[in-house]
């Protein structure tokens, strides 16, 4: 017989207040967002400076009603400002929430939404995409950084160090909630789970807060001390998408794969297969990130 380590069974409800019900997955959703804005608050300060063109305070305190030039000043600061990350976070949050379901309907259930498309708003019965958000994100970031004239490759860098944090709480919440569940196993740290049926399975969802969460955002904050590496726009950002689709690839191994879709093609899962693109274009940003212009692009 196998040893399996039971489920806690932690309640998904973390607070009930009369018909409120705040789940834990939505706390992970709030803290991954809020600590990863605090370390890119904390990033700001040692980023590349630049000159910006501003009023003069005190020439226009001093000036009188006549008609004048307005005078201005040279001053310096970050290429990314704390009011600009503090400004993405609204961004970020529509970006991650419309993006991670939009990619869910299409990548994992389009059949079941084209016949119920007024499902696709229950956004509070689960369904959402890692990747599918992450499109979301992308196209929120080079939208901002292009409004508010922010060198997109350097906040894509700052994003990348920063999304770690909340993959891990996310997949701390997947496992809270007994979903995205191993497949069968037999080592001493397998669970049954809830809904996994009276198998022990692998703990997926520690692997991959474990993987995609605390290794990769310890990899990226040692690369990220290299002033050379800091200083090449886009770098961090590749790392990320490298590094997250190795490491969800490695996961997959180990994570029964969606019961609708099951193993595709050559035996890879949906989550393989959109992790290759990731490694690419990962790839791809590394390798032009070492001909960038070092003042940040």
């Amino acid at each position: 017989m196998t040893f399996a380590l039971a489920f806690p069974a932690i309640d998904p409800i973390a607070i009930e207040i009369g018909p409120i019900a705040i789940r834990w997955y939505a706390l992970a959703y709030i803290a991954g967002l809020i600590l990863g804005w605090r370390y890119m608050l904390r990033m700001t300060g040692d980023l590349p400076l630049r000159d910006v063109e501003v009023a003069d305070e005190e020439a226009e305190e001093g000036k009188t009603k006549t008609k004048t030039k307005t005078k201005t000043k040279i001053i310096q600061e970050p290429v990314v400002t704390r009011l600009h990350v503090d400004d993405f976070l609204v961004w970020a949050t529509v970006g991650v929430v419309l993006g991670g379901r939009l990619g869910y309907v299409l990548f994992y259930k389009p059949g079941f939404y084209l016949e119920h498309p007024l499902n696709i708003l229950t956004v509070w019965q689960g369904g959402m995409s890692f990747h599918g958000g992450l499109l979301g994100v992308c196209v929120a970031t080079v939208l901002f950084c292009r409004k508010r004239e922010v060198p997109l490759f350097t906040f894509a860098d700052m994003m990348g160090c920063a999304a770690p944090i909340g993959l891990l709480f996310g997949r701390i919440a997947n496992f809270v909630n007994g979903e995205l569940f191993g497949r069968p196993a037999d080592v001493p740290w397998a669970m049954v789970f809830p809904h996994g049926g009276p198998i022990a399975r692998h703990p997926s969802q520690i692997y991959e807060a474990l993987l995609e969460g605390l290794l990769l955002f310890v990899v990226l904050a040692v690369l990220r001390r290299r002033p050379g590496l800091r200083a090449r726009p886009g770098f961090l950002a590749g790392a990320f998408f490298a590094g997250y689709g190795a490491a969800r690839i490695t996961a997959e191994f180990f994570r029964e794969p969606d019961a609708h879709l099951g193993f595709l093609f050559q035996g890879a899962t949906m989550g393989q297969l959109l992790s290759l693109p990731m490694i690419a274009f990962g790839l791809w940003l590394i390798r032009r990130s070492g001909r960038a212009p070092k003042a940040g692009a």
